[in-house]
């Protein structure tokens, strides 16, 4: 969802569209989710990563979150994910703040 890629409904040939992740599409379509999402682009202009990368970056310096565990389906996706680690000293208490608040009321 962090992808920004669910905005427009499930894309064709997504993951969304598998019969075993029904139970989840109305989450990925929640306009309320995309809409927090959509905040947090910004941020990840700015720190010049993507959305995925940024949420990944957030896990990884949240105390709260003890384990991140990321899905790809091509090679290219798992090394998209791993450049999160250069953007995790960058958030600052600041960064994090804007983030809060921009998904504030939005709930997992």
């Amino acid at each position: 969802m962090l992808s920004g890629k669910y905005v427009d409904g499930i894309p064709a040939g997504s993951r969304g569209t598998l019969a075993s992740y029904e139970w989840l599409r109305e989450r990925l379509t929640d306009t309320g989710r995309n809409a927090a999402a959509a905040k947090l682009a910004p941020i990840a202009a700015e720190l010049g990563c993507t959305l995925a990368q940024l949420a990944l970056a957030w896990c990884l310096k949240n105390p709260h979150v003890s384990t991140v565990i990321t899905g790809a389906s091509r090679p290219g996706q798992v090394q998209e994910n791993m450049q999160a680690l250069q953007i995790v000293p960058r958030l600052d208490a600041e960064l994090l703040t804007r983030m809060e608040a921009g998904c504030e009321g939005v709930t997992a």
